[in-house]
């Protein structure tokens, strides 16, 4: 109120003045959110003068959300103190995905004591396993015009005006994407434009570019690995593509800002009941939650209750009836990581009609290739494991739009993920058979209410439904949501050009300095403040967990302010190193390790554990189990014999005893000889790959088995395989020429 006040105190005052009232930031702000202040609050936005800017800000001032409470997140115990000490929350949200952390955010913005917790970590299930798109659904208006559904096409409209907004209140995680649909039959071409075309109506002022055809050979400059047989021509459109882990992060973080009670890493053990005095029946009045840290347990008790736990949906419902029956239709997707040189840097591409009839995208991000998705029946788990069938499925699919010149190889495959959509069939539908593919809020009884359902787009929608259906049930005191273009953690004074400051003020390399801008905002800054010098003349500061990756060590520290407890947060979710190469990942994780402890003060035990936990879901969640067993389920040695001759013959140079296996030792060796260095770990790595056995040394079967799998493309980018190749050809190059060739000399 004092700060509507103070805006109406100087409604006659310059433009000088209402930089001071609005703050600088939002002032620069000011043109950026016009749109949002004609569409969303009605306002009629004039060309904007010094004078007409008054008026607009007194508008947009009287529905403003005040600032944070918090300039920073309050530390983890902080919040569980919070938990523990606070008699009565207005709202208590159970799941920290993007719906859960989405309603704490609306809740807690509308003025309502607000309480989150996770029992694993932030976006540690679907919402950070997603397609990275910010999209209306181009399928689901298709099937809207064909079948005459109007539900599907409201779906398509809220889901299109949600995309705008997210691309708005996060602009450092999110960016419009041009996605190709490319065209092999003539009839297509205006069936499929049309189609696009409609997409970009019914977004309306929220289209982010307007779509365009494109000739076959345009089609081939923008998109050179496409399949150029019968290729007539192709149309791109555009949706958004995000950082959907840190975009979770960004929505949970800004919540606990606003004064949300958020803690992951808390568990609900069950839900707490009390007896209505009114109507004598049992209302749920809070839950028991247990630290899975610690193993503390206390209760939280709240006049609401919100179930938004995606999969485990049912499991929450049943904790309050056990004979409620179940809504959710649980879906695998996977997806799959290919290097960045399968798509272009700033193109994806579309597949709308699959062999099982799905769509499939295929897509840049993180300068790497994404590819997918499945849709799968699967069941309901805390650790989804991505099947080789489905991978091989989605391989497939890509070789069918990519030229005959890239070899689509099994070993490209650098990370797989599956996440679990939560279909749900609502349950106060007459045909409870039928899916819904919107989302469902569902009041029970005992007064818990439950949002399953929806798409990561809708997320602040869904988050908005549901915060109105408890102010409505339980008589809650708050206003309209407050949501719409209120920027999340790290948006409000980011501007594309950042990055260039943090190589300026503290000697960041480019690429580092890209990458913080992209990850944190305007939080990057207060990254680069923890970064460690390199000793080198550049970068000056800035060391690197893996050399491929922008990844700094100073993210390990700034992760722990952003709840990071394991090293399974660090590696997925506050970086995205286990979604980007399961073998950087690992390869950065004792240092990662290394550098939680200090700040956890974690002893030997607990270090060697969390490589252990680390390495487990590396190896079964990010499909690194898919990739090693490339070598032992295809045992068969398919090669022909002058290439077994070759291949014998290349091993044997290392095995200069002929004891039928190489070493280390026999490995230093060789490399000595060609004056190349590389240490005793390193070399272990390497030979580790290959040790199918593990008994610390690689037979000749072994070595002829690695070799088949390059061939067939099943490995790729064995180090082992290339070492030893350039070996050899560096010894061959340094044979001696024979005397007698060269007509006895002079």
């Amino acid at each position: 109120m004092a700060f509507q006040k103070a805006v109406k105190g100087t409604i006659l005052v310059g433009g000088g003045a209402l930089a001071t009232v609005l703050g600088l930031s939002q002032f620069a702000h000011y043109k950026r959110k016009q749109w949002y202040l004609k569409r969303y609050w009605r306002v009629p936005v004039p060309k904007v003068t010094m004078s007409s800017m008054v008026n607009l800000a007194f508008v947009e001032a009287a529905d403003y959300v005040s600032e944070p409470v918090n300039r920073e997140p309050p530390s983890r115990e902080a919040q569980i103190l919070t938990l523990k000490n606070t008699s009565e929350f207005d709202v208590l949200v159970i799941g920290g995905g993007a719906t859960g952390s989405g309603c704490a955010l609306d809740a807690v913005t509308r003025g309502l004591k607000t309480a989150l917790v996770e029992r694993d970590d932030f976006s540690s299930g679907t919402s950070s396993r997603s397609t990275k798109l910010i999209h209306g659904g181009v399928r689901y208006l298709q099937k809207a015009i064909m079948k005459l559904d109007i539900e599907q096409y409201r779906m398509v409209k809220e889901a299109l005006h949600e995309r705008a907004n997210l691309l708005e209140i996060a602009p450092h995680l999110s960016a419009p994407l041009p996605i190709m649909l490319p065209i092999y039959k003539w009839w297509q071409l205006p069936y499929y434009w049309v189609g696009i075309k409609l997409y970009d109506l019914v977004a309306g002022s929220n289209c982010l570019k307007s779509s365009y055809v494109l000739s076959k050979s345009r089609a081939l400059e923008h998109f050179p690995m496409l399949q150029k047989d019968k290729l007539v021509g192709a149309i791109v459109y555009y949706d958004g593509q995000h950082n959907d882990a840190r975009m979770n992060l960004a929505i949970a973080l800004t919540a606990a800002r606003y004064g949300a009670a958020t803690a992951n890493y808390m568990e609900v053990m069950s839900l707490l009941k009390k007896t209505d005095p009114e109507t004598g029946k049992e209302r749920v009045s809070g839950a028991r939650c247990k630290d899975v840290l610690t193993g503390e347990e206390f209760d939280v008790r709240a006049k609401c209750v919100i179930n938004a736990t995606g999969p485990f949906t049912d499991t929450v419902r049943k904790m309050d009836d056990k004979d409620a029956a179940a809504i959710c239709q649980p879906s695998a997707g996977v997806h799959i990581v290919m290097p960045g040189y399968y798509s272009p840097e700033s193109m994806g591409l579309l597949d709308p009609a699959t062999s099982d009839g799905r769509v499939i995208f295929f897509l840049p991000w993180q300068k790497m290739t994404i590819a997918g998705t499945t849709d799968t029946p699967t069941d309901v788990t805390h650790h989804p494991i991505p099947s080789e069938e489905d991978i091989n499925f989605i391989l497939n699919e890509v070789r069918n739009y990519l030229s005959c010149d890239v070899e689509v190889r099994r070993g490209d495959v650098l990370a797989a993920w599956s996440g679990i959509r939560p279909l749900v069939t609502d349950p106060k539908s007459a045909d409870t058979q039928s899916i819904s593919r919107n989302h469902v809020v569902d009041i029970s009884e005992s007064g818990l209410i439950t949002i399953a359902g929806g798409k990561w787009t809708t997320y602040r929608s869904m988050a908005e439904d549901t915060i109105n259906a408890a102010v409505k049930t339980h008589n809650l005191k708050a206003g309209p949501s407050r949501t719409v273009g209120l920027f999340l953690q790290g948006g409000k004074d980011w501007s594309p050009t950042l990055y260039i400051r943090l190589v300026q003020d503290y000697g960041l390399e480019s690429e580092v300095a890209q990458h913080l801008a992209a990850t944190y905002g305007d939080k990057a800054f207060e990254v680069a403040k923890m970064a460690s010098v390199t000793g080198k003349r550049w970068p000056i500061v800035g060391v690197r967990l893996v050399s491929e990756f922008p990844y700094i060590e100073a993210e390990v520290r700034y992760g722990i302010k952003e709840y990071a407890c394991t090293a399974v947060d660090m590696i997925s979710r506050r970086t995205r190193l286990a979604f980007l190469n399961v073998q950087a990942a690992e390869e950065a994780l004792p240092r990662i390790v290394e550098l939680m402890a200090r700040e956890l003060s974690w002893g030997d035990s607990k270090k060697e554990e969390e490589l252990e936990t680390a390495r487990k879901f590396l190896y079964y969640e990010m499909g690194y189990k898919s990739r090693s067993e490339q070598l032992t389920d295809h045992s068969e040695i398919s090669l022909l014999p002058s290439d077994i001759d070759r291949y014998k013959k290349r091993f044997h140079k290392f095995d200069a005893d002929q004891k039928g296996f190489i070493t280390i030792v026999d490995v230093q060796r060789v490399l000595e000889s060609i004056s190349v260095q590389m240490d005793e770990n390193t070399l272990h790595e390497i030979l580790n790959e290959v040790d199918l056995n593990k008994n610390g040394q690689v037979e000749l079967n072994e070595f002829l088995q690695l070799m088949s799998a390059v061939q067939k493309g099943r490995v790729s980018g064995s180090r082992l395989a290339i070492l030893m190749k350039t070996a050899e050809e560096n010894l061959d190059r340094r044979v001696p020429i024979p005397v007698d060739r060269s007509c006895g000399g002079l």
